[in-house]
């Protein structure tokens, strides 16, 4: 049945697989670009206890998205988008454990199984049924395991340049190349050290080279933000430690056997999807993009010009319009 399925799925014509309605005029348009206020929630795992920061935009409408940043991100990164979105879906944007303000407790390894886990157990005691799930880079790698093993949690799934198998030897995919050495034996704590020394600052800049297409387009509010994050997480030690060990671990992930890739759980999303991907993205290709949307049972996609890595905080509004524009021809049966 799953070959079938990913067969008829593969025969799709570009032009069905690419047509996204963008109703713009359904979009906010004022973003403050001030970050929700933000609350921590205990839960109870089936590993262990944690503690997740998350951060709430009020919404109009019955629908709850919630919102899964990438690597060296937070909840911060959505934003622009969930203010977009806000007269239609209610917005929760998620600290993965070891990012933003979410502590990790001691009993987490950074799999994207963990993060997965521990984001199943939040919207098990939100009480809000099923929502509408987004995720962006490694935060789109969780969201698909989430799709596709819990299917009841999942109204839809909106895929933004996911961390789709990319083994493309070339560190300049990385904010800086020294990250995935530090977890290497003997070498690991040198460059731990070395890549905490860095200031905030030049942290910011780096990573705004690699993920916008255009840096210099970004707003002077918004790099302040940027810079402030960095300087916070600079003060958690914690923080360097879970960003060198959930990079590793995503990078083993990609070299799973073929049933245990992501390429494999896709076809079992049951669950409306969106793909979005910027034509201009250095960390994930883009060549990847029409093969994820394919191989989602309903998913299309939609590839930005002058886009890179984070789409949602480089256009939000066109993000929004197609997220919408998904959601009106979900409700009519078109999708």
């Amino acid at each position: 049945m799953r070959t079938r399925t990913r067969r008829l799925d593969a025969s799709r014509p570009s032009s069905e697989l690419t047509r996204v309605p963008m109703p713009v005029d359904a979009v906010e348009t004022r973003l403050s670009g001030v970050p929700a206020p933000g609350r921590h929630v205990p839960l109870i795992t089936g590993f262990g206890p944690v503690t997740a920061h998350v951060r709430d935009t009020p919404g109009s409408g019955a629908g709850t998205a919630v919102y899964l940043h990438g690597l060296a991100g937070s909840a911060a990164n959505w934003t622009d988008l969930a203010e977009a979105l806000a007269p239609h879906l209610r917005g929760i944007a998620v600290d993965l454990p070891g990012f933003g303000r979410s502590e990790p407790p001691d009993w987490f390894d950074y799999t994207c199984e963990q993060h997965a886990h521990v984001v199943i157990r939040l919207l098990e005691e939100s009480g809000t049924g099923a929502v509408h799930l987004f995720g962006n880079s490694f935060g789109g790698a969780v969201a698909v395991l989430i799709a596709a093993h819990r299917p009841d949690l999942v109204a839809s799934l909106t895929l933004i340049s996911p961390a789709m198998p990319d083994l493309r030897p070339d560190p300049r995919r990385l904010s800086d190349p020294r990250i995935p050495l530090a977890w290497l034996p003997l070498l690991g704590p040198v460059v731990r050290q070395r890549l905490a020394a860095v200031p905030p600052g030049e942290r910011a800049r780096k990573l705004l080279e690699l993920c916008f297409a255009d840096p210099a387009a970004v707003p002077d509010d918004r790099l302040r933000l940027v810079v402030e994050e960095f300087r916070e997480r600079a003060d958690f030690a914690w923080a360097e430690v879970a960003l060198g060990r959930t990079t590793t671990g995503l990078m083993w992930s990609w070299l799973s056997p073929p049933w245990r890739s992501l390429w494999n759980l896709l076809p079992e999303v049951r669950a409306p999807g969106l793909v979005v991907w910027g034509a201009r993205d250095r960390v994930v290709s883009v060549r990847k993009a029409p093969r994820t949307a394919r191989a989602l049972r309903r998913g299309r996609l939609l590839v930005l010009p002058r886009t890179g890595h984070v789409a949602q905080l480089e256009h939000p509004r066109v993000v929004a319009a197609a997220v919408i524009g998904m959601l009106r021809e979900v409700e009519v049966g078109r999708w």
